[in-house]
C-alpha cells in the first residue's frame, strides 16, 4: 500500500477471464476486485475468515457502481486497486480502478501493433501498445456493510479496523 493508503493487486488475465475474442468478460471485472478488496483487508491484519471468529462480522456488498471505460484482453497485466473513500457505522465505502500496467508488450507476448489513419496509411511510428500502458480500464465504487454471521444484520465495524483505514483517510 502506497502513503497515499492505495492498495494495489497484480492480475494476469487468462483464457478463464475472457470471451472468444479475448477480452475480458464483464463479471469478471468483479472478480478481480473482490480479490483485490479480500487483499486489501490481508494489509489490515484479518482475513475474511478471521473477521468472523475474532467479531462474529463479515462485510457484504450492498451497492456497486461500475464504469467500463476500456477493455482488457488476454494476457494483459492488471493494477487492481482499492482505497477507503468513507466509513459510517456499519457501512464502508471503496473507490477500485483496474488498470493495464506499464511493459504490456513485453509482458503479454503480444505483437505491438501499428496505428493507422482512415486512409490506411501508417499515421506514426507510435504503435497502439505504447498508447495502452497505463490505461484506466474500469472505476467503480463500492459500499460494503458491516453484518453479523448469526443474523445478517447490520452492526458496527470493529473498532480496529474503524480506525485504521480513519488514518488512512487522513492521508488525502
Amino acid at each position: 500500500m502506497n502513503k497515499s493508503g492505495i492498495f494495489s493487486l497484480p492480475v494476469r488475465v487468462y483464457f478463464q477471464d475472457t470471451d472468444a475474442g479475448g477480452v475480458v468478460y464483464h463479471a469478471n471485472y468483479l472478480n478481480f476486485m473482490e480479490r483485490a478488496r479480500t487483499e486489501w483487508l490481508r494489509t489490515h491484519g484479518y482475513s475474511n475468515a478471521g473477521l468472523m471468529k475474532e467479531f462474529g462480522v463479515v462485510f457484504v456488498v450492498r451497492s456497486f457502481k461500475l464504469d467500463y471505460l476500456k477493455p482488457a484482453l488476454l494476457d494483459d497485466m492488471l493494477s487492481v486497486t482499492a482505497q477507503i473513500k468513507d466509513i459510517g457505522r456499519s457501512r464502508v465505502s471503496l473507490l477500485q480502478t483496474v488498470r493495464r500496467r506499464h511493459g504490456v508488450a513485453e509482458q503479454s507476448g503480444r505483437e505491438p501493433t501499428q496505428s493507422h489513419d482512415t486512409h490506411g496509411s501508417r499515421a506514426s511510428a507510435e504503435v497502439s501498445e505504447g498508447l495502452r500502458k497505463d490505461e484506466v480500464m474500469v472505476e467503480a465504487e463500492v459500499h460494503l456493510v458491516s453484518v453479523s454471521i448469526e443474523s445478517f444484520k447490520p452492526v458496527s465495524v470493529p473498532e480496529v479496523l474503524r480506525n485504521q483505514w480513519k488514518d488512512q483517510m487522513a492521508w488525502k
